[in-house]
């Protein structure tokens, strides 16, 4: 056993970092996400590579990372990937070698006790693992299996969920309600799993991205709303801008295939082939139907475009 990975189990918020990130006012995140973004960050190997979710750092011109002790250092984004919702990051100063091991989520099962992570102020929490279950976003994000916890804690992006061991399951994402076996809402925190990426994680430092083909993206925002795909937000100059889809408007098929969930909206874009396809859909708007096609895209491509141009 390391001397890193037993003062994980003994203290696990010193693996753990605090992130700052600052935004350009005009990037493409800035009016959902904000400008001025912080959070968590866990160290998972010795080396000082830190995992957080991507939000945090999404076309950050600015990022400072804070240890645990109090040390501080400049970062900067060694890897984003977009499927898992995860991201990579360095200081450019060490700011220590304790780290969380990743393990898999498949030895969990609900009703499981854990502990959540941070650093700063916080402080470890307990709680219990109340579902594991798909979760679609309407910023075309999809997870096969996401984890869920209660009670519910705040300031839970990038925090990580752990065990009594200080082993890593998932990082934090979302705060919202899960319905329960009741029918009553129950709110959690979302945990990304940390495996999704885990065994990338060498490929990812190298290239900035798993080295897999990108999937198709279209630039919306879509809501699921009684069995309806509403648009609710259109990303500028991006595929679904150029097709000229409004916020308001409904997505009924994709190829003709007709969809009434997010997920199976996602996965049948996804299914018709890498970033750059053309994905016909069918909207209805203004109480008339039409096709539009649009051409697909590699989302880490417009990101980078946008980031580059708000430094220049």
């Amino acid at each position: 056993m390391s001397a890193s990975y037993k003062h994980g189990i003994e203290n696990p918020s010193a693996a753990m970092v605090t992130i700052y990130s600052r935004v350009p006012d005009n990037a493409l995140s800035a009016g959902l996400l904000g400008t001025e973004r912080t959070g968590h960050g866990i160290r998972i190997r010795p080396d000082g590579l830190i995992v957080t979710v991507g939000y945090l750092v999404i076309e950050a011109e600015q990022v400072w990372l804070t240890s645990a002790a109090g040390n501080a250092s400049p970062g900067y984004v060694v890897a984003h990937d977009y499927d898992s919702g995860l991201a990579l990051l360095r200081p450019t100063i060490s700011l220590g070698e304790d780290f969380l091991a990743p393990v898999s989520k498949d030895v969990l099962g609900v009703g499981d006790s854990l502990q959540i992570t941070g650093c700063g102020e916080f402080r470890i929490r307990s709680c219990k693992l109340i579902a594991k279950q798909e979760f679609a976003g309407r910023w075309e994000y999809l997870l096969d299996e996401a984890l869920f916890t209660a009670p519910a804690c705040d300031n839970w992006a990038g925090a990580g969920l752990i065990n009594n061991m200080g082993q890593l399951y998932g990082v934090g994402s979302l705060l919202l309600e899960v319905p329960m076996d009741n029918n009553k809402l129950k709110e959690s925190n979302m945990f990304i799993p940390i495996d999704l990426i885990a065994p990338f994680i060498d490929e990812m430092c190298v290239h900035g991205q798993r080295n897999i083909p990108a999937r198709p993206w279209l630039g919306s925002l879509i809501q699921e709303y009684e069995g309806k795909l509403v648009v609710v937000g259109i990303y500028r100059n991006c595929p679904a801008d150029r097709a000229g889809i409004q916020p308001g408007e409904i997505v009924v098929s994709v190829n003709d295939e007709p969809v009434t969930s997010l997920a199976e909206m996602f996965r049948k874009v996804w299914s018709m082939g890498s970033a750059g396809v053309e994905v016909p859909l069918t909207i209805s708007g203004s109480g008339s139907l039409r096709r539009c096609c649009l051409q697909s895209i590699d989302r880490a491509t417009i990101y980078q475009r946008q980031l580059s141009e708000s430094l220049n």
